[in-house]
């Protein structure tokens, strides 16, 4: 098993007030995401989780989550979150240490601890736990996560190491509990965003995630 593309080494502060719901406004579509990803979204797609990062560089970012009604999106919630700890890149590769920009299906989750409700494949396991040499802040960085479907196989469990594209394009990259800063690849948020999201995301709306810096979100 591979985890290496979550084990980020240094140390930030979590932000708080991110489990507050937002006032659902009616929108064409995905705001801050321009023609050359928002054509990548699937069509059937109803869910999609929005990680706008704050910077290129930045290891700072704001997850949302939208949903289709009908022919207008409604974002659900909005939480703080972390990235690569370099920020972001558009060729991403095993220990940059910055996370892939693009749209990638979001199939199967799993973690260390129960499944709180979900709609998703859900695996239980202990070997999803964050070894006990790592810092103690990152110890419970996998007790609930969801594989982003950046070069594995989808309906596998999310700590499946295979990688069609080959181990130098990195892998392993999840949506998982935060331990208050960058990470090494994946997006890392809350206990209470991770639940929301677990027992929110369907695979009847083929959710997906588009990730990116604002400016290659919005390119």
């Amino acid at each position: 098993m591979s985890l290496a593309a979550c084990g980020a080494s240094d140390h930030g502060t979590a932000r708080g007030g991110d489990d507050a719901p937002q006032r659902k406004t009616a929108l064409k579509r995905v705001p801050g995401i321009g023609d050359r990803l928002w054509e990548r979204v699937p069509a059937g797609t109803r869910q999609v989780v929005a990680v706008y990062g704050a910077g290129r560089n930045s290891p700072d970012s704001t997850v949302a989550l939208f949903t289709e009604h009908g022919s207008t999106w409604k974002q659900e919630r909005t939480w703080p979150a972390h990235n690569g700890r370099k920020g972001w890149t558009t060729d991403h590769h095993e220990g940059d240490l910055r996370s892939p920009v693009g749209v990638f299906t979001l199939s199967d989750a799993g973690g260390v601890l129960g499944a709180p409700g979900v709609k998703l494949p859900y695996t239980r396991s202990a070997t999803f736990q964050a070894p006990h040499y790592w810092k103690k802040p990152y110890w419970h960085d996998f007790d609930y996560v969801v594989a982003i479907d950046y070069n594995r196989v989808k309906g596998t469990p999310p700590n499946d190491p295979t990688r069609p594209q080959g181990q130098s394009k990195g892998g392993s990259i999840w949506l998982h509990m935060d331990h208050g800063s960058g990470t090494s690849a994946c997006v890392s948020q809350s206990r209470s965003a991770m639940e929301y999201l677990l027992r929110t995301l369907d695979p009847k709306l083929h959710p997906v995630v588009v990730m990116g810096d604002r400016a290659d979100l919005k390119a």
